[in-house]
């Protein structure tokens, strides 16, 4: 592949909305909403792609039919041009949904948003009952 441009349009394309467990099957989701994660970003896919081991390609100005607010969607080569994978242990479009919505949790950062939250949370709390006893 160095030295040359990949022909993307014969990638996988993969929709956030396919493991988004907050959307409904008639929605787009494609995995069951045990399996999916909350809310994903192209960048967090990608990410997670890159991960894996896998070619990936954000396509940010590209719309999901059915959601055409939410833009964004990420190509990923599955197969080499010989017809080998690019990752053993993902086969086919399914598995790659699976990986990457198990993986998308523990991204970077979702982690560190959670954690600023969380102490943002308790911060808050802690000054609000301050407030109430000294009233």
């Amino acid at each position: 592949m160095e030295g040359q441009i990949p022909d993307v349009k014969k990638w996988v394309i993969l929709y956030p909305v396919y493991i988004n467990s907050k959307k409904t099957i008639a929605e787009g989701r494609r995995i069951c909403a045990a399996k999916a994660c909350e809310n994903p970003t192209c960048a967090e896919i990608a990410d997670c792609c890159s991960y894996l081991k896998l070619n990936s390609v954000i396509e940010n100005d590209k719309a999901y039919p059915r959601d055409f607010m939410q833009r964004g969607r990420v190509r990923v080569l599955l197969k080499r041009e010989d017809g080998t994978l690019c990752n053993p242990a993902i086969p086919s479009r399914k598995q790659l949904m699976l990986h990457v919505a198990e993986l998308v949790p523990r991204h970077p950062g979702r982690t560190k948003k959670q954690e600023a939250a969380s102490t943002t949370s308790t911060g808050a709390s802690k000054s609000s009952k301050g407030g109430k006893k000294k009233r």
